[in-house]
């Protein structure tokens, strides 16, 4: 499966996965740089959910690369 970007503004970039059972966000806070993983829980993976902080953008946006793959499934 793959991921679309589905929101970008000047906080908050916001991909859904290609299945439409989970998303992932970079957001842009005051001091901080957060990266989530929102999974549904009809998802046949059930419900999953992860939520990390970091002081620095690139390594908010190495992780948020690197869960693309973690959390990506397999068409079947």
């Amino acid at each position: 499966m793959s991921w679309t970007e589905v929101r970008r503004d000047d906080r908050i970039v916001e991909y859904e996965r290609s299945d439409g059972h989970a998303t992932l966000r970079l957001r842009r806070g005051p001091n901080a740089w957060h990266v989530r993983f929102d999974r549904l829980h009809q998802s046949p993976e059930g419900r999953g959910y992860d939520s990390r902080r970091f002081d620095d953008e690139d390594a908010a946006r190495d992780t948020l690369d690197a869960w693309k793959t973690e959390y990506d499934v397999t068409d079947e």
